[in-house]
């Protein structure tokens, strides 16, 4: 359960603790897989631990949800290929060139006859609520993945109110900054990849990956571009790249964090996974301390 991605959002009503509340509240949106005619499934699914039957594991100060959405496939040439001959044989018929509106209702109607013979591809997103920081982190650098986690949440809840936690304006100008080891946050220091991108239509970027981001061929481009990607670590125990849409994607935690628990074994998987996940959570909110101490708001 170590994330690889997070979306950050600052939830400003403290949510629901009953549990017995909670999980009727979700149930009520759980997962049912897609029926021959439907396309997209979204629901909450058994989180963390599937045998317990939890759809919100809570341990400690953190609740655990996680979603599932399930959508048919079908690829856009497979469609083009079944929908030409129907448009010629309309337009025969017809006697004209059929309209985008009719080529359109067309095209609908062969999806409805194509979604029974479609594969279907799955996936899970997890996310966890910290009460003590009031932090909502979702497993994904998707913002429309996110965005649907959130909606689901609020349906469940009635209400969630939810701001994005780093704001990118602050974090345009921050990360100059920090490319230039100025202002780094306590106990963040640069990584080694990093993408600059000219703010002018043509938007000619440099990338730089495994690279000493000091040297003077990296610097040299903050004359002319603004950072949108910046890998930063902190205390050898935890590297990720920032992005200036204000998420956090190719989280790496080190070995130095990850063995922290290896003297408890597996012999207790849910207890091992629980104490793993706390790990995780508590290095999450040390770095964002960091981070958000750094992101102050303008006076």
């Amino acid at each position: 359960m170590w994330f690889k991605n997070a979306r950050l959002y600052a939830i400003t009503e403290a949510l629901a603790t009953d549990a017995e509340q909670i999980e009727q509240a979700l149930a009520a949106f759980k997962f049912t897989p897609c029926t021959s005619q439907e396309a997209l499934k979204l629901g909450f699914c058994f989180a963390m631990h599937p045998g317990t039957g939890e759809y919100c594991h809570q341990v400690g100060d953190l609740m655990v949800f996680s979603i599932k959405k399930q959508e048919k496939l079908l690829p856009a040439p497979v469609v083009n290929e079944e929908l030409a001959p129907k448009v010629e044989a309309m337009e025969q018929e017809k006697g004209r060139p059929l309209s985008r509106k009719e080529k359109r209702a067309l095209k609908e109607e062969l999806i409805q006859t194509l979604l029974p013979r479609a594969f279907s591809k799955s996936t899970v997103t997890t996310a966890y609520y910290d009460r003590s920081t009031s932090m909502l982190i979702v497993d994904t650098a998707s913002a429309s993945t996110a965005e649907d986690f959130l909606a689901l949440l609020r349906k469940a809840f009635g209400s969630l109110p939810a701001m994005p936690l780093l704001d990118n304006h602050q974090l345009n100008q921050q990360m100059h900054f920090w490319l230039q080891g100025k202002e780094l946050p306590a106990g963040i220091a640069l990584g080694s990849s990093a993408v600059l991108k000219a703010p002018d239509e043509e938007g000619a970027q440099a990338k730089f990956i495994n690279h000493l981001l000091s040297a003077d061929e990296v610097q040299s481009h903050l004359q002319d571009k603004l950072v949108t990607q910046l890998q930063l670590e902190q205390d050898e125990k935890i590297s990720f790249t920032v992005r200036d849409d204000g998420s956090l994607t190719g989280i790496k935690f080190h070995d130095l964090l990850c063995n922290d628990n290896e003297e408890l074994g597996w012999d207790d998987a849910i207890g091992r996974l629980d104490a793993d996940f706390i790990l995780m959570s508590g290095q999450f909110k040390q770095t964002l301390t960091s981070l958000l101490a750094n992101l102050k708001p303008e006076a």
